[in-house]
């Protein structure tokens, strides 16, 4: 009890209570000059380490949760060494208690030495085998534990106790390391043998012997138990990458302000043109504010423009496709159809998908996500790019379990469906009717839609928390906090996105990969620096995998297209992947010029027998049917369905190989609409290399040229 007179240990030092008043404390230090303090009493008792000195322990509170889990003899006997305890210190068993105290535990008339003496003779009649340091350790175990610490608990040495601990610190070591670098599951012996070479490394050879083997795996078990790295291989893969707790529930308030992507192989075969069977790759973005979705659909291998397609699916309506059901319209949705046209009259014949511009960006580490060129799109379009740590799959578990919900909700119920690992896999998947890339793109086209109409657990308005709303009910609520502003794509912002590499620009043009482009418009740049120190003065050059018949180069007065020197040899578009197969398959037999003539050759040649035209061998068959299966994906035909001004906006090709044009005919970049250009085109039309743009509005029906 805090009296004046009386003395307390606070903030390390002993004091005086000089005084009480009303709630506050006067305190004079004791030794050396005397310091006069004023404290609230509810604050001083409540502060760390404050005790009244020569006083009686603080009363705590019984632990009922843990004296809940004993039998009920155990708990009577702890509540009964409470009171021995109490009586022995404060001279009454209970606090509070009435009626005199017993002379013997009179505090004021004993010391503690002989209350101690007198409760151990008085326990020791009464039955219980107790001696004067039993009851003083009994004093120390609540003054610890309160009743807790007075229940008799079995305190044995454990096998980690044993151990030596640092051989405990080698073995943690490894486990954690062997779970972050993802290697295989070996045998113990393995474990056994590296700790006791680490241990030898560490503190000399024989210095500290690591546990038999016999001990050494049941210490092992237990550790990967403790640490969490038990289980599977992708288990413990999983945990060690895990951040640690508290998490934090990732929150976004409007659409765009967070987009996460990611890629990864689709559990589903397809078939390609000649029968070869393979697994596609799924890259998806997941807007975290209203659970939208966006994929396409690639052969192995992302390649940039899959990020240029998949920012278009965003930032432009999704046209209706024919033999889709009518209730997937813009107009038969809860989406305010009637508001929306009214400022971008692409919505008219689009499908109920939202149309977002991302803020944020999540990615992982993936070469494709932290590219120069993708950072450099991001920023030209004000889209902030933020890699998530290596291995750290959690830092984005919204767009990692989209892949698990697309599995559930639709792949499983597709031919060719293998599982997610190879114990699920049916021994027959490959002989049932596999769908080839191209349907299966339209099959994702038509799920993508049909998922922004499903309802969501996770996606609540806060007028209706009961409900659960699907992603276009969710747009349409948070529409009218952000608004919706038509965003215009042009060709430069296609041109960003594409691979980019540093080259110069000599009297000969610029080459790379066996091939020579070149151009009126880089007379004034050969064999000039670009400025650009820390490429040593190279030119930066983007490129499209999909169309290597041309590149940009990034020229003083913007990007300028270059035509590759032999395109007009080649009777029809080609990939990376048909150029790479010849350059390995034909020899050089003279000087680069005629090495890449005898290349232009034998491409005109190969496409002509891939068309029909001759005899194509096994490798042949697999090189055409990767690039057909890349061509006909690089831009889904949905993309290119844009309008003329005032909402100018592009979709992306990257596989129709548009004539050469000269100077005159590209348009300037202050051109609000694309002039008509020479070539292939049908009416309504117009064509630029690489991007198609529909400009009559009133078509019904449009034949895209790819």
């Amino acid at each position: 009890m805090v009296a004046v007179g009386g003395e307390v240990r606070f903030d390390g030092r002993r004091w005086a209570v000089s005084g009480l008043e009303a709630g506050r404390v006067w305190l004079t230090e004791q030794g050396g000059a005397s310091v006069m303090a004023v404290f609230g009493l509810s604050a001083l008792l409540n502060s760390p380490g404050f005790e009244v000195v020569g006083g009686p322990p603080p009363l705590k509170a019984p632990q009922y949760g843990l004296l809940a889990t004993l039998p009920e003899e155990v708990r009577e006997r702890a509540f009964s060494m409470e009171r021995h305890v109490r009586e022995v210190e404060t001279g009454r068993p209970v606090p509070g208690g009435r009626g005199p105290v017993r002379p013997m535990y009179d505090p004021h008339s004993t010391t503690l030495e002989q209350r101690e003496t007198a409760k151990a003779a008085e326990l020791t009649a009464s039955g219980w085998k107790v001696s004067r340091a039993t009851v003083r350790r009994w004093r120390g175990r609540y003054g610890k534990g309160g009743v807790w610490g007075l229940v008799r608990q079995r305190r044995g040495s454990t096998l980690s106790s044993r151990t030596d601990q640092r051989v405990l610190e080698v073995m943690e070591g490894l486990l954690r390391q062997e779970a972050l670098r993802s290697r295989s599951r070996g045998w113990m012996k393995r474990m056994h043998r590296q700790t006791q070479w680490r241990l030898d490394e560490a503190h000399g050879a024989g210095v500290v012997e690591a546990p038999a083997q016999s001990t050494f795996n049941k210490l092992l078990r237990r550790l990967e138990k403790e640490l969490g790295l038990d289980g599977t291989v992708a288990q413990r893969r999983s945990r060690a990458s895990r951040p640690a707790p508290p998490f934090a529930r990732t929150v976004a308030l409007r659409p765009g302000e967070l987009v996460m992507m990611d890629s990864s192989p689709l559990d589903v075969l397809v078939v390609l043109d000649d029968g070869v069977v393979g697994r596609p790759e799924l890259t998806t973005a997941l807007d975290v504010a209203i659970g939208g979705l966006w994929g396409i659909l690639r052969p192995p291998g992302s390649k940039l423009t899959d990020i240029a397609v998949l920012l278009a699916q965003m930032m432009t309506p999704k046209v209706m496709q024919p033999g889709w059901d009518e209730a997937l319209r813009m107009s038969a949705s809860v989406i305010p159809h009637e508001r929306l046209v009214s400022l971008d009259d692409r919505l008219e014949e689009a499908a109920a998908r939202p149309v977002i511009v991302p803020e944020t960006i999540v990615v992982d580490q993936g070469k494709v996500f932290v590219s120069p060129a993708t950072r450099a799109a991001c920023e030209s379009l004000g889209i902030s790019l933020q890699p998530v740590p290596p291995a750290n799959g959690p830092a984005k578990g919204h767009v990692e379990r989209t892949f698990g919900s697309l599995n559930s909700l639709y792949w499983q119920w597709v031919p060719g469906y293998i599982g997610s690992n190879l114990s699920e896999r049916g021994s027959k998947v490959g002989e049932e009717p596999l769908l080839h890339m191209r349907e299966l793109q339209e099959l994702l086209d038509e799920q993508l839609v049909l998922w922004h109409h499903r309802p969501h657990e996770g996606l609540r308005h806060p007028l209706m928390p009961k409900k659960a709303l699907t992603p276009c009910e969710m747009w349409a609520a948070l529409l009218p906090v952000v608004g919706y502003v038509p965003v215009p794509l042009k060709a430069d912002d296609y041109v960003e996105l594409l691979p980019v590499r540093w080259q110069a620009i000599t009297d000969n043009g610029i080459r790379f990969d066996y091939r020579t482009y070149d151009h009126a418009c880089l007379n004034g740049f050969r064999g000039e620096s670009s400025g650009v120190a820390g490429q040593q003065g190279r030119w930066e050059v983007h490129y499209n995998p999909y169309d290597v018949t041309r590149i940009w180069v990034r020229l003083p007065k913007g990007f300028r297209e270059v035509p590759w020197i032999h395109a007009t040899q080649v009777s029809q578009p080609f990939t990376h992947h048909v150029w790479e197969h010849l350059c390995k398959v034909v020899e050089r037999t003279g000087a680069r010029d005629e090495h890449e003539a005898q290349l232009a050759l034998a491409l005109d040649d190969f496409l002509k027998r891939a068309s029909g035209h001759g005899h194509l061998t096994r490798r042949e068959q697999r090189v055409v049917a990767k690039s057909r299966a890349a061509q006909t994906l690089a831009v889904p035909a949905a993309e290119l369905d844009v309008l003329s001004a005032p909402t100018l906006s592009f979709g992306l090709a990257g596989v129709y190989d548009a004539p050469d044009i000269d100077d005159e005919t590209v348009p300037d970049e202050d051109d609000d609409v694309l002039a008509d250009l020479d070539g292939p085109a049908q009416a309504g039309v117009s064509v630029v290399p690489g991007i198609l743009v529909r400009t009559d509005s009133s078509a019904q029906e449009d034949q895209w040229l790819l």
